[in-house]
């Protein structure tokens, strides 16, 4: 006797039913390796979009915040590295804003750059005169300069719409050629004083200015990447804030809420399992307690993966994972409280000495990149800004630790100096293709972005890509990934 219709109908359409919604379950466990500003970050985005159902773990052995670090001094903290954030960070604006944190106020000081014999260039409280001490020294330059970042930015906030309509890129080349196309990727592989000589910046104010710049940011010379140029370059000549409080309590902010389970451990590395015919990674990892390991559907790494940088395996990939060539640029933040010896800088009398931030051009016989007279994370509306002639707490930036001769050409005298070594950024010139974001499946790698620029801006921008790639991934909305004429996309979707 033949089946009635609603009887052969129901079975297949529950057959078809039933692995669409298993499909849309989200993952049941997310492992992320690192909690600096990319770890806290893609946790956030993560829970965002799979929801707050998902348990994220995230393994960090040091503290939260990665180098988003404070010191202290005089029972104050201070910012040891990673201060300033640019005003058009818009993920940074929002976390501030979601975590109900605000803006440290704003004290006024003067820059100026040093060649190791004089200043080349001083910052006046005048506006119009620092705009005309430009012109005299370097004609046009400046402005071509501003003309130059401020065509790279405008192409690059177009990542805030894209990531608002859910697009995501598998690659950072994708990424980049979405937003500038052919032209940002050889911003990638062409060094910043060959693109700004191209627009008409002088040889001199590339010597002087961009140099100056770069040391201070990335503590390397103008042969760093015309792309990383542009963005440090950006956050030179806009404005920036800080945290108050400390920029470490967006990390710390953003795990809260996320209510991230925290793993005091190092991650030495991950095996690829199956289970059910899925992929399964097993992250090893070491804490005091000693070595252990978990299993969980997806993995996002946002630690430095480079030799230098860690002892990381991964095991049972086929093909197997790549190494990741490149190293890192040593760098050395010493905060100073003392006095600073003014006459180095040609001024004998300290009280005449007008500067709060020092940059220096690429000359030989210097032994510091920057050094700039900071103020604490809590900054009371009765603070001020000590005097040249008072003890005051300076960050010096160098790359190799000072020693006594060379604190004691900055400083008269000093009562204390803690140094943090760093291996902070990388060394642009030593590799010349990106890292991967996509190590497997579900396996990521987000630390990667720091070859193309590095900034916390940057790795905002990338832990919302990862999130976005990780989720579309694992709903296979491939409509929503490396897709081309974005802009054309974005426009119709309004």
């Amino acid at each position: 006797m033949a089946s009635p219709p609603s009887a052969l109908l129901l079975p297949a359409l529950a057959a078809l039913l039933v692995p669409a919604t298993a499909a849309r379950a989200p993952p049941r466990n997310i492992a992320v390796v690192g909690a600096g500003l990319g770890g806290s970050a893609v946790a956030y985005f993560l829970q965002q979009h799979f929801g707050p159902q998902v348990q994220l773990d995230v393994f960090e052995p040091a503290g939260v915040g990665g180098r988003l670090a404070t010191v202290t001094v005089n029972k104050q903290q201070y910012e040891s590295r990673g201060a300033s954030i640019h005003a058009l960070s818009l993920h940074m604006q929002d976390f501030v804003k979601i975590l109900g944190l605000k803006h440290r106020r704003e004290v006024a000081g003067k820059s100026a750059i040093f060649s190791g014999e004089h200043f080349i260039l001083e910052e006046t409280d005048w506006y119009l005169l620092n705009l005309f001490r430009l012109w005299w020294h370097y004609g046009i330059s400046f402005l071509r300069l501003q003309m130059w970042v401020e065509g790279v930015m405008e192409k690059f906030m177009r990542i805030y719409k894209y990531q608002a309509h859910g697009y995501a890129f598998s690659s950072l080349e994708e990424l980049l050629h979405s937003l500038g196309g052919d032209a940002f990727i050889n911003m990638t592989q062409r060094s910043v004083a060959e693109c700004l000589l191209e627009v008409g910046v002088t040889q001199r104010f590339v010597d002087d200015v961009i140099a100056a710049v770069l040391r201070s940011s990335y503590g390397q010379s103008v042969l760093v990447p015309a792309f990383a140029g542009a963005m440090s370059l950006a956050g030179a000549q806009g404005s920036t804030w800080e945290v108050e409080g400390g920029n470490k309590l967006v990390c710390s902010g953003l795990l809260k809420l996320t209510k991230a389970n925290i793993i005091p451990a190092r991650v030495t590395g991950v095996s690829l399992h199956s289970s059910e015919g899925r992929a399964l990674y097993q992250v090893h990892y070491e804490g005091s307690d000693g070595q252990g390991s978990a299993f969980y559907d997806m993995v996002v790494v946002t630690t430095p993966l480079h030799p230098s940088r860690s002892n990381f395996t991964f095991e049972n990939f086929e093909p197997p994972i790549a190494d990741f060539p490149g190293a890192f640029q040593p760098s050395v933040t010493s905060v100073v409280h003392g006095y600073l010896n003014s006459s180095y800088f040609g001024f004998p009398d300290p009280k005449l000495f007008p500067f709060a931030s020092i940059l220096t051009t690429d000359t030989p016989d210097l032994f510091f990149n920057a050094m700039d007279n900071i103020c604490p994370v809590n900054i009371s509306a009765a603070f001020r800004r000590k005097q040249p002639q008072e003890a005051a707490v300076w960050r010096v930036l160098s790359q190799q630790p000072l020693d006594k001769p060379q604190l004691k050409t900055l400083f008269r005298s000093y009562y204390s100096v803690q140094v943090t070594e760093w291996q902070t950024y990388p060394r642009f010139d030593a590799a010349k293709s990106l890292p991967p974001i996509v190590l497997h499946d579900n396996l990521f790698y987000l630390s990667g972005v720091e070859w193309v620029a590095s900034s916390m801006e940057m790795i905002a921008v990338a832990a919302k890509n990862v999130a976005l790639l990780a989720y579309n991934r694992w709903h296979q909305d491939l409509e929503k990934i490396d897709q081309k004429d974005l802009m054309h996309k974005v426009k119709t979707e309004l």
